[in-house]
């Protein structure tokens, strides 16, 4: 039975992994792709233009923190899921086998993602707010 919940341990930190990775892929791509059409949207004199370039700086806010959420609820089922391994491999005296300061390295990379999103969410909203306003 230790052996199957093992297992499941296991299968659930590569979801875990998978999502997060999808998740930082996503904000990094989507405010990638709202810098560059409002960075264009931000030369429109337009009604139409002046919406569209409102509408894309709320949906980036929006996606960066679902994301930013979603990466911290991501850290701490990791922690959970590390630290219910560790406990197993003590109950076992394999302990020494795994070395449980890798959950601060897992925060450290949790840090630097979130940094990241975002990075590039902030510059996705002000590079093309600065070419409206001084433009």
């Amino acid at each position: 039975m230790l052996e199957k919940i093992h297992d499941h341990i296991i299968e659930e930190l590569k979801v875990n992994t998978t999502t997060d990775r999808i998740f930082i892929l996503t904000a990094i791509l989507l405010n990638l792709i709202t810098l560059g059409v409002n960075t264009g949207l931000a030369y429109s004199d337009s009604t139409a233009g002046f919406i569209s370039f409102s509408l894309f700086l709320i949906l980036t806010g929006i996606i960066n923190w679902v994301v930013i959420v979603g990466l911290t609820k991501g850290k701490q089922n990791r922690e959970k899921l590390i630290l219910g391994l560790v406990k197993m491999y003590e109950d076992q005296e394999m302990d020494k086998y795994y070395d449980a300061s890798i959950l601060e390295t897992y925060g450290i990379r949790y840090k630097l993602f979130t940094v990241v999103v975002v990075a590039t969410g902030v510059l996705a909203f002000l590079i093309p707010l600065v070419v409206m306003i001084f433009d």
